[in-house]
């Protein structure tokens, strides 16, 4: 296997930079992980009212974030873009949404968990485990559920993905599929590696932007080692989630060949505005992340009140198309229920 070594230095807008200093590694900034609702708002300092809105609005969907995302939230601020992210709130408890399948998945199951959405791809929910619970995560009803990291059901989802010579891609998601150990990644990797119809390997991940210290050689090396051409797609929201940790993960990403791609989600008070979105985009290009979706949110129960209406989302695109060059502006898009792909808003 090729073994990529950490980069002693590297550049960023003709800046050079240093790695940062060697931190606790990725099990341990998950383990420490804040889960409760009255810890994270003492750590911030925000008001007592507002921990008992949490406290109630967790029962249904509990508090996750990992205390290396929480020091990048402004303390005392209880309506700070990233907070708002991860902080439980009562609008949670509405009933507005389509459920808890807002994209009728349900209809797409293939097997224990493998879902056939899109022609020529096929999706694995590789774990039900999330480094960070997102309050507004279209599949936030599915955590905690037992998905197939089991042997005998990965070796099921393989034989129907082998006996399917149209399917080109494999897009690992789930939870986030660097939940994963390196030893279990490796083993699905590989497996899926010999079937000899598949191209491509697309990982859909917030985990390199939520815990940085999950991007390392020997991860670098289990993507780069087979035949597929892997892809990593990104889930970042904001720019105050890009920090000196997650610009050095993207750069050991950049320096082993793997291309990135971003997801944003359009979300009230996160980033519903065009200097927010503007700052973001430059900066994910910047990093040599191609802005690739920005989505319109969907329509899980309990995530309502991050919904920006479609018209204002359409006048936010026109607003970055004048001031960002093609490549740097991402597709609104929008997932539709048993559609054969997204639907391109702008």
């Amino acid at each position: 296997m090729l073994r990529l070594e950490m980069m002693t230095g590297y550049t960023i807008n003709n800046r050079a930079c240093k790695p940062p200093p060697t931190a606790e590694d990725w099990q341990t900034a998950l383990s420490t992980s804040v889960r409760d609702v009255h810890e994270l708002c003492r750590l911030l300092d925000l008001p007592a009212h507002v921990a008992a809105e949490a406290a109630s609005a967790a029962v249904s969907f509990p508090l996750l974030t990992p205390r290396c995302f929480l020091a990048r939230i402004k303390p005392g601020d209880p309506h700070d873009p990233l907070l708002l992210q991860v902080l439980p709130r009562a609008a949670e408890s509405t009933a507005e949404g389509d459920g808890c399948d807002p994209l009728g998945e349900a209809d797409a199951v293939r097997g224990p968990g493998l879902l056939a959405k899109y022609q020529g791809r096929i999706l694995i929910l590789a774990t039900a485990a999330c480094p960070v619970h997102c309050r507004f995560c279209f599949r936030r009803h599915f955590t905690g559920q037992a998905l197939p990291e089991q042997a005998e059901a990965v070796n099921d989802f393989l034989d129907a993905i082998a006996a399917d010579q149209t399917i080109h891609e494999v897009i690992l998601s789930g939870g986030d599929p660097l939940m994963l150990h390196d030893e279990a990644l490796e083993n699905l990797c590989r497996r899926l590696d010999r079937v000899g119809h598949l191209r491509r390997l697309r990982i859909h991940t917030r985990m390199p932007i939520v815990i940085p210290q999950r991007v390392t050689p020997d991860l670098l090396d289990i993507l780069i080692a087979g035949r597929l051409t892997p892809i990593v797609v990104l889930h970042v929201n904001h720019p105050a989630e890009l920090n000196v940790e997650v610009e050095h993960a993207l750069a050991q990403f950049n320096a082993a060949g793997i291309p990135l791609l971003s997801q944003t989600v359009l979300l009230r008070g996160v980033n519903d505005r065009g200097e927010v979105l503007l700052e973001l985009f430059e900066r994910l290009t910047s990093l040599r992340v191609i802005p690739y979706y920005l989505h319109q949110v969907d329509a899980v129960a309990g995530a309502a009140h991050f919904a920006v209406p479609i018209a204002e989302g359409l006048k936010l695109m026109a607003w970055l198309r004048r001031r960002l060059p093609g490549y740097a502006v991402p597709r609104y898009v929008r997932e539709l229920r048993g559609a054969p792909a997204k639907l391109i808003l702008a």
